[in-house]
C-alpha cells in the first residue's frame, strides 16, 4: 500500500512538474515521512482510545512537541526502530502519566538536570537536517533550554499529578533524544553539522 500510493504520486508529480532528479528523491522521501508519520500516528491514537489514555497522550504530544521544535533530536535509521520507539513511548508513557505518583522535590530535580542537559546537547541536528547555521543552533539551544526551565518551574504550581507527570516526561522524553549516547544506540550520526566547511555556517 505504501509503495502504491508514493509511486502513483510521484508519477503525477513527475508528469505535471519539471524537477531534477534531486529534487523528485527529495520530494520521495519526504513523501514516504509523511505517510510513516501518518500510519503511525493512527495506530498509536487507535491503541491508546482502546487503553483509555488517550487525554494523556495528545496532552504528552503537544509538550513533547513544544520542545522538539527547537531542541530537535534523534531520528531511528530504520522503520522498525522508530515503530518500536514510538510505541513503547507513547504508549506506555501516558499509561505512566496517570498512574505514577512522584514526589515534586523529584520532579523539580529531574527538571533542572534536564535544562541543563539541553543547556549543552540542543539542539541535536540529524543526517536530513544538518544545523549549519550557528546563530540558529544558539538561538535554538536558548529556548530549548528556557522552555524545559519553564516546564520546570511548572512543578510548583501544577497540583494535577497526571498533567505534571505528563510535563515532566515530555521534558525527560526530549532530553533523551538528544544526548550523543541515544545517537550512539541508533546508529546514527551526531552534530552532523560539523562536516560543512565554516563558510556555510552563517
Amino acid at each position: 500500500m505504501k509503495d502504491l500510493l508514493i509511486n502513483s504520486a510521484m508519477q503525477n508529480i513527475e508528469k505535471n512538474c519539471n524537477y531534477t532528479k534531486e529534487k523528485l528523491a527529495e520530494i520521495k522521501y519526504g513523501l514516504a515521512s509523511l505517510y510513516s508519520t501518518i500510519t503511525k500516528t493512527i495506530v498509536i491514537f487507535s491503541i491508546a482510545y482502546m487503553l483509555g489514555t488517550l487525554k494523556s497522550l495528545l496532552i504528552l504530544m503537544v509538550l513533547y512537541s513544544l520542545l522538539r521544535l527547537t531542541g530537535y533530536g534523534v531520528h531511528a535509521k530504520k522503520s522498525w526502530h522508530c515503530w518500536v520507539s514510538s510505541l513503547l513511548m507513547f504508549l506506555t508513557l501516558p499509561y505512566l502519566c496517570e498512574n505514577l505518583i512522584i514526589d515534586y522535590r523529584a520532579k523539580v530535580a529531574l527538571g533542572f538536570m534536564s535544562v541543563t542537559l539541553l543547556g549543552f546537547y540542543a539542539p541535536a541536528d540529524t543526517e536530513k537536517r544538518p544545523l549549519i547555521n550557528k546563530k540558529r543552533r544558539i538561538t535554538y539551544k536558548v529556548i530549548s533550554a528556557s522552555l524545559g526551565l519553564l516546564y520546570t518551574v511548572m512543578f510548583f504550581f501544577i497540583k494535577d499529578n497526571t498533567l505534571s507527570n505528563c510535563i515532566l516526561f515530555a521534558l525527560l522524553q526530549e532530553t533523551l533524544v538528544v544526548l550523543p549516547i541515544t545517537y550512539k544506540l541508533f546508529g546514527v550520526k551526531y552534530k552532523n553539522y560539523v562536516n560543512y566547511e565554516p563558510k556555510n555556517m552563517y
